[in-house]
């Protein structure tokens, strides 16, 4: 019997309509579009309006039936939804439970996976796990944010990297060998101190003074995060590569998280890759957290060729970050 591996068979994206380019953060805040450009590489950001929808489910959801009206499949076979986010509906009632239920996946079990912008990538590796163990034949793993929900628009060292949107993958076996190969994943929780969100959990509860002090927003250290990003998201990418014998031109894509572009520069520059070989779409969506990713999959599933290696990297805030090693299954 051939060994099962898990790929990815479909892909959906979704992000919302609004546009909220840097000429507009400059009647907001101290700044200006060359600054932000040269610093980021973002030149615009989508912003989830009340009029649209509301939530990351309703990005979740969009990006869900995306796949299945691209793949042409009926929800009631999936087996279980994984949405990965830092910005659930709410506090306790899991955001894929209630995503599963609105896109007809009614044989699914579902729950949330919450790692900061490292999510989607521990939840492919989670995805993955599930279709290896031979008992589930197709897990949809979304990643989803509404970052507009909990950023400060008078804070220029966040609002300026953050937007809102949704992508989704589907894991189906496969026993060509296709799929994901390796991973390197990390996490050090000494960092939350550096990117994070005060208030809103059991450290800290939502209180008059946490509103009034504005402790609802996320907060972060811009150096220190900058400086640990580009060494682990470049120390993981290069690791994965040598534990799985790949030189730069084995590896057909690089798919970064779209947190910086000189974050995502220094890892290419560490794999030896040149930049045609990087995936890339922060200009236009800036940091979308857990759908950086997907929505990467989503806009460049037409250039990617069945046994193409691609290499993933993230770093998200606590902090987390790691590898994936993933062969592409389908053209």
């Amino acid at each position: 019997m051939s060994k099962i591996t898990a790929a990815i068979t479909a892909v959906g994206g979704y992000v919302p309509k609004f546009v909220l380019t840097n000429k507009m953060l400059e009647d907001m805040v101290e700044t200006n579009d060359e600054w932000i450009l040269s610093r980021t590489g973002i030149k615009e950001r989508r912003i989830l309006k009340p009029e649209e929808g509301e939530g990351s489910s309703y990005l979740a959801i969009k990006a869900a039936q995306n796949l299945l009206e691209k793949r042409n499949i009926n929800a009631e076979e999936i087996d279980l939804v994984i949405v990965a986010t830092a910005t659930p509906d709410s506090m306790v009632a899991s955001t894929a439970a209630f995503v599963a239920s609105e896109i007809g996946a009614i044989n699914a079990f579902a729950y949330d996976l919450l790692a900061a912008c490292s999510s989607f990538l521990f939840g492919m590796s989670t995805a993955a796990s599930y279709i290896q163990s031979g008992k589930y034949k197709k897990v949809l793993l979304i990643g989803a944010d509404k970052m507009s929900s909990i950023i400060d628009y008078t804070d220029r060292t966040t609002c300026i990297i953050f937007g809102d949107g949704a992508g989704a993958v589907l894991f189906e076996p496969n026993t060509e060998g296709l799929g994901l190969q390796d991973e390197y994943l990390r996490a050090d929780g000494s960092g939350r101190k550096y990117l994070g969100m005060d208030a809103g959990g059991s450290l800290m509860p939502a209180s008059e003074e946490t509103v009034k002090n504005r402790k609802h927003y996320i907060y972060q250290d811009g150096k220190t995060v900058f400086k640990f990003a580009v060494s682990n998201m470049a120390d993981v990418a290069e690791r994965i590569m040598k534990r799985n014998n790949l030189d730069h031109t084995d590896v057909s894509w690089l798919v970064p998280h779209q947190a910086n572009k000189r974050i995502i520069d220094a890892t290419a520059n560490r794999m030896g890759l040149d930049n045609t070989k990087v995936l890339m779409n922060i200009e236009r969506y800036g940091n979308t957290t857990s759908a950086t990713l997907p929505l990467l999959l989503s806009d460049f599933e037409k250039q990617l060729k069945k046994g193409d290696n691609l290499v993933f990297a993230a770093f998200g805030g606590g902090f987390t970050w790691g590898s994936i090693y993933l062969k592409w299954a389908y053209n």
